[in-house]
C-alpha cells in the first residue's frame, strides 16, 4: 500500500478530546492523511473550562518532533497551543532546519473561550511574528485578529486585509465568534485575492463548538498535504467543516 501523506500537529493535548492534538489527529484520519504529533503541554479540561496545564519538557518536545521527521516524510505542519516562547522558538528552529520546504498552518491559540491564557509571554505579538513569516497560512479568529492588529474593526474583510498587509502571510480570518445569523470566514492570499466563505450560524452546543477552529486549521493542513494549492485547500477545508458541523448539530 502507498504511504499516505503525513501531517504533523504541534500543540497541546486536550483531555476531553474536543480540541488540540486529539481533534487534529481525528481530522487527519478522516481526510486520509497519516497523523503524527508533538505535544507542547498537557491540559485538564472540558468544553466549559481548563482546570490545569502542564508544559512538556523541551527535551521531550524536541525528541518527539525529531523522531517523527527522522522516519516520516512530513508534508504539512499544523500548530496549535505552543504554551511559551521556548516551545515556539524550538518549533521555529525545527521548521528552519528539518522542514524548510514543508507547508505550515499556524493557528495562533492564545486564549481559551473560557478566558484562560494558553500562551505564556509578555510579547506574544513579537513571538508569533517570527513564526508567522515561515507559515503558508495562519488562521486567527476575530478575537485573536483584534489582538494582533491592536485595534478593533467591525468589517472582517478589512481585518483580514490588514492582517495580510502587516504580516505578509496568507490569512484565513475565522468568523465563528461573530454576531448575526450569517458568519464569514475571510481568506486573503499574498497575491491580493480575497475569498469570503459565508455560512449560516448554527446552534451548536458547547461540546460541538469546542475545537472548531482547530479542526478547520488541521483540515487545511491535510488538504495541503494531499497536494492541493492553498486556495483550493482553504475552500475544501471550510466546506468540510461546515458539513461536519451540520451532522453534529
Amino acid at each position: 500500500m502507498a504511504q499516505r501523506p503525513v501531517c504533523l500537529t504541534v500543540g497541546g493535548s486536550d483531555s476531553c478530546g474536543g480540541a488540540g492534538i486529539q481533534a487534529d489527529l481525528r481530522v487527519f484520519e478522516t481526510l486520509g492523511v497519516q497523523g503524527c504529533s508533538a505535544i507542547t503541554a498537557l491540559t485538564a479540561q472540558n468544553p466549559q473550562s481548563i482546570r490545569h496545564i502542564q508544559a512538556s519538557s523541551l527535551l521531550q518536545f524536541e525528541a518527539e518532533m525529531t523522531a517523527v521527521v527522522d522516519y516520516y516524510p512530513v508534508q504539512s505542519i499544523k500548530t496549535g497551543m505552543l504554551f511559551d516562547v521556548a516551545h515556539l522558538e524550538s518549533l521555529l528552529k525545527f521548521k528552519q532546519t528539518s522542514c524548510a520546504e514543508v507547508n505550515m498552518v499556524v493557528d495562533p491559540v492564545l486564549i481559551a473561550s473560557s478566558g484562560k491564557h494558553l500562551y505564556q509571554s509578555e510579547q506574544k505579538q513579537a513571538d508569533y511574528a517570527k513564526l508567522i513569516q515561515y507559515a503558508t497560512i495562519w488562521t486567527p479568529n476575530l478575537q485573536e485578529a483584534a489582538f494582533f492588529l491592536e485595534e478593533t474593526m467591525t468589517d472582517p474583510v478589512e481585518m483580514a486585509a490588514s492582517l495580510l498587509l502587516r504580516y505578509q502571510t496568507a490569512v484565513l480570518l475565522k468568523g465563528g465568534h461573530g454576531g448575526g445569523d450569517v458568519l464569514q470566514d475571510v481568506f486573503c492570499d499574498t497575491d491580493g485575492s480575497v475569498e469570503i466563505f459565508a455560512h449560516s450560524k448554527q446552534d451548536l452546543g458547547l461540546a460541538s463548538a469546542h475545537g472548531t477552529g482547530c479542526r478547520l486549521a488541521s483540515a487545511i493542513a491535510a488538504y495541503l498535504a494531499l497536494g492541493d494549492d492553498l486556495p483550493v485547500a482553504v475552500g475544501k477545508a471550510n466546506r468540510w467543516l461546515q458539513a461536519s458541523l451540520l451532522i453534529s448539530a
